[in-house]
């Protein structure tokens, strides 16, 4: 009698947050996976600054997005954790922002607040803090100008010359739910999104370098389409892996996935034109960058996007699609031997 044995579902962490960590948690959850979504805590603007300064709470934004990635409820739950007011009191505000800043006054515990909206929502997979310390993003730039406030850096109001580095006043320590899902998971994949206000603040938490040096689970980063203005300017492919070595640690990646395909050039020409945004150039030549393996698919949505060309771009154009991109991770993982 032969003997079947099934493959173990594998366990997959992501670190970032923002619109970069919704885009891979939506398409992952559609596959045979374990999810736990581990998410940056420095948001500082809009509906989540306000909340923040006036409640005392931690920051829900980036929290939000991730759970409604992840979940599976019925469609008028997604959309109210994702509403919007557009006038009187609470115009700017977000109801999911609200009503997780509420849970958290009423329980006391941001954490608890978590787990009552993963009810809510149904989620598949877990959603973590990196931390619950109440800290601040800085950064210094190369002309010696210190910025403080993730809103504040990723809007680049003030300086006009690169980051030379990010940190957070005061220090934050890593969650330990963070540090134990890292532990036990298969995978890691960190990115997409903006380099030093969505990935770099979960890197720069202490203990999470430490953490990812010393798990066995393979790393992958999902490189960004197109650089930011203000950080990553001129940025190619090799850019961000060395800055991402330089906050997580030397040879850290086991996989980098990018992009292999160009946009629409109009599109491209309202990025430049209106926002200074140029698309990354992969310069790896061959199929590692030390020992890195590089891989390259077609990433892009298509998608067409009703848009005034006159507007600056405040929604993306350019951005990973979430079924494409999901199913390259899922290539890399079920090429695995473990699985």
């Amino acid at each position: 009698m032969r003997l079947m044995f099934k493959k173990p579902i594998p366990k997959i962490s992501t670190i970032g947050g923002g619109t970069g960590s919704f885009v891979i948690l939506s398409g992952l959850k559609d596959f045979p996976v374990e999810l736990y979504a581990i998410v940056s805590m420095m948001d500082s603007g809009g509906s989540t600054g306000k909340l923040r300064d006036q409640l005392g709470v931690l920051p829900p934004g980036d929290l939000r997005q991730a759970l409604v990635a992840l979940s599976e409820s019925e469609d008028i739950w997604r959309t109210l954790f994702t509403y919007r007011y557009d006038n009187g009191d609470l115009s700017g505000h977000n109801f999911g922002n609200i009503l997780l800043s509420t849970l958290e006054r009423i329980t006391g515990s941001n954490k608890d607040a978590v787990n009552y909206a993963m009810r809510i929502l149904q989620t598949k997979g877990e959603v973590i803090p990196v931390t619950y310390s109440d800290c601040t993003l800085c950064a210094e730039y190369e002309d010696g100008d210190i910025v403080m406030g993730e809103s504040i850096i990723d809007n680049n109001v003030y300086s006009q010359s690169r980051i030379k580095r990010v940190y957070l006043s005061p220090g934050a320590l890593i969650n330990i739910d963070a540090k134990r899902i890292l532990e036990r998971s298969d995978f890691i994949i960190i990115g997409p999104g903006d380099l030093y206000t969505s990935i770099f603040p979960n890197l720069v938490v202490e203990g999470m370098k430490d953490t990812l040096s010393g798990v066995t689970a393979k790393k992958i980063f999902i490189s960004n389409l197109m650089s930011k203005k203000g950080q990553t300017d001129a940025f190619k492919l090799t850019d961000f892996l060395e800055e991402i070595e330089k906050y997580a640690g030397e040879n850290i990646l086991d996989y980098v996935l990018i992009n292999s395909v160009k946009p629409d050039p109009d599109i491209l020409k309202i990025y430049q034109e209106k926002e200074g945004s140029w698309m990354i150039e992969d310069n790896v030549k061959g199929k590692y960058f030390k020992k890195t393996r590089i891989i390259r698919a077609d990433l892009i949505s298509r998608e067409k996007i009703q848009q005034n060309p006159s507007d600056q771009v405040k929604r993306s154009l350019i951005r990973h699609d979430p079924r494409k991109t999901a199913e390259s991770i899922y290539r890399i993982i079920d090429s695995r031997s473990l699985f």
